[in-house]
């Protein structure tokens, strides 16, 4: 699986047993050794990476390493964004209370738990109904009412529910097709990470009119991609 080798060196430092964790301390660190440094400057953001506790949501057995610099291991080979990750996608998205957001890819349900924070009507899908149930009573607890969680394929959106204000999707597509980007409402934002690895590119996609979009390439990052999507074409000689 990608990003054992990351996930070894943060277990070296951090063990499931031991002397209870200071997650307080571990998250002021995270946000301002992680995330901030990474231009996470919008006070929102922050604070909702403050107010909502990623352990909560790890598994059991990652859990000490939930606010460690590392993708987590949640099942199906499937990984967390990294919190620094996670951070640039909340601050890109810009969400405002009473908008309507997309998230492709439940997970853990973290993110989802980001995205609320800000306001926004949260459509959650999840392919892995395994997931979604894990997450619902994760979010209940956080006190998150505007949060939708759907079991099924997004990885070529969600419309019966569009157009979106924002589309976060958390895994990485090989290929950027229009399906998501014609999701959105005029004005909406996407962030999606785009390419295989090794080269792979967040980017910020804003919709501007009925057919002109923007496009922002936001930095380098690896993330497994959604299941479901066909693989690229590939050259032949």
């Amino acid at each position: 699986m990608l990003y054992n080798n990351t996930l070894q060196r943060a277990r070296r430092g951090v063990t499931t047993s031991g002397p209870r964790m200071d997650f307080e301390q571990a998250r002021f660190n995270m946000i301002e050794q992680q995330i901030r440094p990474w231009e996470v400057l919008d006070q929102r953001t922050l604070d909702a990476f403050s107010s909502i506790h990623r352990e909560d949501f790890m598994p059991a057995a990652y859990r000490q390493l939930a606010l460690a610099d590392v993708n987590i291991p949640i099942g199906h080979d499937q990984v967390t964004m990294t919190p620094k990750v996670e951070g640039r996608m909340l601050q890109s998205l810009a969400i405002e209370p009473g908008q309507r957001v997309l998230e492709v890819g439940t997970g853990c349900g973290f993110v989802t738990a980001l995205l609320a924070s800000h306001g926004g009507a949260v459509v959650s899908v999840e392919l892995f109904a395994d997931f979604t149930e894990a997450a619902r009573p994760k979010l209940a607890r956080c006190g998150l009412p505007n949060v939708t969680l759907h079991s099924g394929d997004a990885c070529r959106g969600w419309p019966t529910d569009a157009p979106y204000d924002a589309i976060a999707v958390t895994g990485s597509v090989p290929v950027l097709s229009d399906d998501f980007e014609r999701q959105l409402a005029v004005g909406g934002r996407l962030f999606v990470i785009v390419g295989a690895a090794p080269v792979m590119e967040a980017m910020l996609i804003t919709r501007l009119g009925e057919s002109e979009w923007s496009r922002e390439p936001l930095f380098e990052t690896e993330l497994p991609p959604l299941h479901g999507l066909p693989e690229p074409s590939r050259f032949r000689f």
